[in-house]
């Protein structure tokens, strides 16, 4: 149960969080150049392999660090990027005479405190006596509901969140939304497989809550009673969970209900107490994302004592400290989420902990700073040609679909038109002036900006949509596309090499961020996006037979990536990979046709030995490049909607007819897939 950003929850639970597949982590390796022959293998026939063939010398020669689970172009940025704002907080730190309450008081007294590590250690877990002795001293079940909901308000999520979204079928106005949760470990099959890896997890997760609880001051036998308890109820939990593909129905998760709906719904919870504890008076109508989950805590709250449920919310509050307290627990929390999980070797050095952390409580405030110093103004212009001219071409390939009837073809395109693009930075800054940040409590600190963030969410409820806020920080190396405001976004953080070089020519560009781009927008119209409409109501537009002809389409792209294994025994899950492996191919389409547009017949020559084409695809090639422990591949395999880079870059190439010719790809090379079995979707 891990922090969650709600406008960005809010995204995911509408799109699977149709983003890049963005990694947190790198080193200092540079990916300036447009075309690195060092970074190829070129002992090995792109055809064979075109991801080892685009990135193998670059992985040879980058070793995944010890701190990261992978290591590839997106951690690259990110690092460079922790640099430049470790940069900027510390010249923030070291001015004289800052007024309190500023931004910049903000910033260095919240960086500051995570760093004050004696003052940290000498808390230790008393950091948070406060709120552990709260709950000790509940009662009653409705004491257990009423907990909950301070809990809420506070950054800690037992059993479900709570959140403004706006509504899906009125997409002008916030609504509050549930949307399930409640579980430590991060995917539902870790509670229910009988696989012998997942077995193993669970096992190794009992042991960590046994010894979280330990570290929390509990004897042997009550911290083995303890553990036993948070996983039975969160098995429980589990059970009436949707599964990752269940959740990527956006139709079967919208179930608008009122509070005496609600309340039938789910008797044995007092929402009256939740939501006068939650400070939210009248609620109104609201999305009960799964149905069967929020049935499902009515019964499983009167199955337990609130003996139990104490035990829950105390391993609650403790996950969601643990990163923020002394060293003994921040170590026992990393050995399972970091070690077991991910398979990294140690955890990253204190100051990038510290300064994410930070990013992530006064985001937009840092990011004010970051686009000031480090974004230029003719990067975010180039950017806004690019998307004009990939919409354009996304409208021509719209007309020459065989798929699509000619009256949604009318209709695909005014959504198209209608699409909204933000690019590096937003237009209106959040104020922070209501956060109260000082230096001398960590814990306190990043509480209290969880605290903040929570009650800006909730005052949305019932206002309309702010159609200038963003989902994401200016320095966030990622992107996304946001249904309901038939939006996508590049934040400034993603505007860099490989991915946008603005000494690059064009064949890369296009190839790399003019690839995102069109992915983004391809969001709009895949298998989830189709079923909202220009305005960002959840609304069919499709003809059946449009559906009909789309599924069949859709369905060798699904065969594809089913087929494709890692680790040698694994295989990708195409269904929930689907939206992205759609976004991929169709991205490289409408990218590629947007190239051809902007050359007007003029072709450039070879550079570097290379034609245009071939630097388009090695240029898409370059985004994925990445090295991944087994442990963090087996993990994305199961959870993650991205299919890993190696299949990105293996599959969705080997569809174009123009990649097979640009690269001679014969029959006989083994990732050549027949006409006959290519998905031509966009």
């Amino acid at each position: 149960m891990k922090r969650v950003t709600y406008l960005l929850l809010a995204i995911a639970i509408a799109m699977g969080f149709n983003a890049c597949d963005c990694q947190e982590e790198k080193e200092d390796k540079a990916m300036t150049k447009a075309i690195d022959l060092e970074n190829m293998n070129a002992g090995v026939k792109p055809g064979d392999n075109l991801f080892e063939y685009a990135n193998g010398g670059w992985i040879k020669n980058n070793p995944i660090p010890p701190e990261h689970s992978q290591y590839g172009a997106f951690t690259v940025i990110y690092e460079d990027n922790q640099k430049q704002l470790r940069s900027l907080v510390e010249e923030v730190s070291a001015e004289k005479g800052t007024k309190k309450g500023s931004v910049n008081q903000k910033i260095r007294d919240f960086y500051n405190s995570g760093m004050d590590t004696v003052k940290i250690e000498e808390l230790g877990i008393n950091a948070i006596a406060e709120r552990l002795d709260k709950i000790e001293s509940l009662k009653t079940k409705e004491d257990v509901q009423k907990q909950v909901a301070i809990m809420h308000r506070s950054g800690s999520y037992p059993l479900f969140y709570f959140f403004a979204q706006a509504d899906q079928k009125n997409s002008s106005m916030e609504i509050g939304n549930f949307y399930q949760g409640g579980l430590g470990m991060p995917d539902v099959d870790y509670y229910l497989s009988d696989n012998e890896r997942i077995v193993g997890i669970r096992d190794a997760y009992t042991i960590h809550l046994k010894k979280m609880f330990l570290l929390k001051g509990e004897n042997e036998k009550l911290a083995t009673k303890n553990a036993a308890t948070v996983l039975n109820i969160e098995t429980d939990l589990a059970k009436v969970s949707k599964t990752r593909l269940e959740l990527r129905d956006p139709v079967a998760n919208y179930n608008k209900m009122d509070l005496s709906q609600l309340k039938d719904l789910s008797p044995n919870f007092n929402w009256d107490v939740y939501f006068t504890n939650l400070g939210l008076e009248n609620p109104g109508e609201m999305n009960v994302g799964q149905t069967d989950f929020i049935a499902g805590v009515s019964s499983i709250m009167d199955t337990y004592s609130v003996e139990q449920w104490k035990a829950y919310l105390t391993w609650n509050l403790l996950d969601n400290s643990a990163n923020y307290l002394s060293s003994d627990i921040v170590e026992q929390n990393f050995d399972f989420f970091g070690k077991t999980l991910s398979g990294r070797e140690e955890m990253q050095p204190r100051w990038k902990r510290v300064l994410s952390t930070t990013s992530g409580g006064l985001g937009e405030a840092i990011g004010q700073l970051y686009v000031e110093k480090y974004f230029p103004a003719e990067s975010k212009e180039r950017m806004l040609v690019l998307v004009e001219n990939l919409r354009k071409s996304f409208a021509q390939r719209i007309e020459q679909l065989d798929w699509m009837s000619d009256e949604t073809k009318i209709k695909a395109n005014e959504k198209l038109e209608t699409i909204t693009v933000k690019i590096g930075y937003p237009d209106k800054w959040i104020d922070y002036s209501k956060l109260e940040i000082t230096d001398g409590n960590y814990y306190k600190n990043v509480s209290n900006a969880r605290e903040f963030e929570f009650q800006r969410n909730l005052n949305k409820i019932g206002k309309p949509v702010d159609k200038t806020e963003w989902g994401m920080t200016p320095q966030t190396v990622n992107a996304y596309y946001n249904p309901t405001n038939n939006e996508i976004v590049f934040p400034a953080g993603i505007l860099q090499p490989p991915f946008f070089n603005k000494d690059a020519d064009d064949a890369v560009n296009y190839g790399a961020i003019g690839v995102v781009i069109g992915h983004e927008m391809t969001h709009g119209f895949d298998d989830m996006g189709r079923q909202y409409d220009k305005d960002g109501n959840l609304n069919d537009w499709w003809t059946a037979e449009d559906a009909e002809r789309f599924t069949k389409k859709i369905a060798k792209l699904e065969t594809q990536y089913n087929n494709y294994k890692e680790l040698d025994t694994l295989n990708v899950d195409g269904k929930l990979t689907m939206g992205e492996n759609i976004a991929d191919l169709g991205g490289l389409n409408i990218s590629y046709n947007a190239l051809q547009m902007a050359y007007k017949g003029n072709t450039p020559k070879p550079v570097d030995g290379f034609t245009s084409d071939q630097r388009f695809f090695l240029g898409y090639a370059s985004l994925w490049r990445q090295s991944i422990r087994d442990e963090e591949l087996m993990r994305r395999l199961k959870e993650d909607v991205h299919s890993p880079g190696d299949a990105r870059v293996n599959i969705a190439p080997f569809n174009l007819d123009v990649f097979l010719k640009a690269f001679d790809i014969k029959p006989n090379d083994a990732l050549f897939i027949p006409e006959e079995d290519r998905a031509y979707i966009w």
